[in-house]
């Protein structure tokens, strides 16, 4: 992990088009600035975490929900049994 200090309206650039930038400090809170491209998300930990959840719970729920797949040619889809 790479630990920087910084003040307030100073920045640190990460790549090529992503700024970080210290917009007040009170106390033992920072508030930060952040400029990315929208292609790119930005969430608080405890959301990136959430969303993370919530994406594993609907991949669970697709997992069960999806039909059972055969391994056996003679009952796989696309194959005639007939033949």
């Amino acid at each position: 992990m790479l630990v920087l200090s910084r003040q307030r309206d100073e920045s640190i650039i990460i790549g090529d088009n992503i700024v970080l930038t210290v917009v007040d400090i009170r106390g033992d809170k920072v508030r930060l600035g952040i400029d990315a491209p929208k292609e790119v998300p930005v969430h608080r930990q405890e959301v990136y975490e959430a969303i993370q959840r919530e994406n594993m719970r609907e991949a669970e729920a697709n997992s069960n929900n999806a039909p059972a797949v055969s391994n056996d040619p003679q009952t796989s889809p696309g194959t005639n049994p007939s033949v």
